[in-house]
């Protein structure tokens, strides 16, 4: 589990493309002080388990189903990637819970300069679209941001200068793609909603402990 909180840019060193899958080689070094093979890291946005390891590189093998998912087959040598390890139960939890399953590929839709910020529109599915709320958390390219606008197809995050100078968002242009990772709170409570009201459970459920619409405003869980 990781929180959407980018550690360190690491730079694309070698992707070996296989029949299924494919390897890819990271130069990093401060997210591998502490590393052990094994341990898991997100890259871009996606989980990753480290294979090999030195001081200065780690590999790290990529499934096909991780490719179709995922911009990471799109890659280039010299490339940055977003870096970020898992999560420690005592450590800060800076942005929001993110598990590092890209949901899908985005792409850039537009920018807009405000000051030294930058609002950034990203198209999204209607798969993932009800998950996306104004103000809610969206994890694009392994980075914790808040939705400040959701449209039809398309919504929008607000980018500080510190975000853009430590990530590979502030290189990105209109039309380069993203992975997202929608806010696993949304889907629990979208399968509790579900299963809560489907008519086979609902004669079995207390009618105190249903969970449904009406439910989750009264607690100020939605308005």
């Amino acid at each position: 589990m990781f929180t959407g909180i980018v550690e360190a840019l690491g730079t694309l060193k070698n992707i070996r493309h296989l029949s299924e899958g494919a390897t890819l080689e990271i130069q990093a070094t401060d997210v591998l002080t502490d590393a052990e093979v094994g341990d898991s890291i997100a890259v871009d946005g996606a989980c990753l388990t480290i294979r090999t390891l030195t001081p200065e590189t780690f590999s790290a093998d990529i499934s096909a189903e991780t490719l179709r998912r995922t911009t990471l087959g799109e890659r280039k040598v010299a490339e940055r990637v977003n870096l970020e390890r898992s999560l420690r139960l005592s450590d800060r939890l800076g942005g929001h819970l993110v598990l590092g399953h890209v949901d899908e590929v985005a792409t850039i839709a537009g920018w807009k300069d405000e000051g030294d910020a930058s609002l950034m529109q990203v198209t999204m599915s209607s798969n993932i679209r009800r998950y996306i709320a104004y103000k809610g958390s969206i994890t694009v390219d392994g980075i914790s941001l808040t939705v400040s606008g959701v449209h039809a197809d398309t919504f929008e995050v607000a980018l500080i200068p510190h975000t853009k100078q430590v990530t590979t968002l502030g290189a990105k242009r209109s039309g380069a793609n993203v992975n997202l990772e929608v806010d696993i709170v949304a889907r629990y409570i979208e399968t509790l909603l579900n299963n809560r009201n489907s008519e086979e459970n609902w004669a079995e459920q207390p009618a105190s402990e249903t969970i449904n619409l009406n439910f989750l405003a009264k607690h100020g869980y939605i308005s």
